[in-house]
């Protein structure tokens, strides 16, 4: 995350991009993961989620925020990975 994906609001607190809306990590993220099976696949998202959450918590997002920030890329990801498997589907 880059230094303009946080902004100060008028009131002096930080507002964060949101993950998931950062495409690129979404998709690198659902390419990755669905590279992996098994145990190889948990450590994956486990080890991603965490960095993603520790990178927020570094630059001064606040718990709460990061949780909900770390739900709601998992999600993008899930849908992400969906779609790759109807992509898969479609092209035979």
């Amino acid at each position: 995350m880059t230094r303009s994906a946080a902004a100060k609001s008028p009131a002096g607190a930080l507002h964060f991009f949101p993950i998931s809306q950062r495409s690129d990590v979404v998709r690198q993220a659902a390419r990755e993961l669905d590279s992996h099976n098994g145990q190889a696949a948990l450590d994956f998202w486990k080890n991603k989620c965490r960095a993603l959450g520790a990178e927020l918590t570094a630059r001064g997002c606040a718990e709460d925020e990061m949780r909900a920030q770390i739900m709601d890329f998992q999600a993008a990801v899930q849908a992400e990975l969906l779609e790759l498997h109807h992509q898969r589907m479609v092209e035979g």
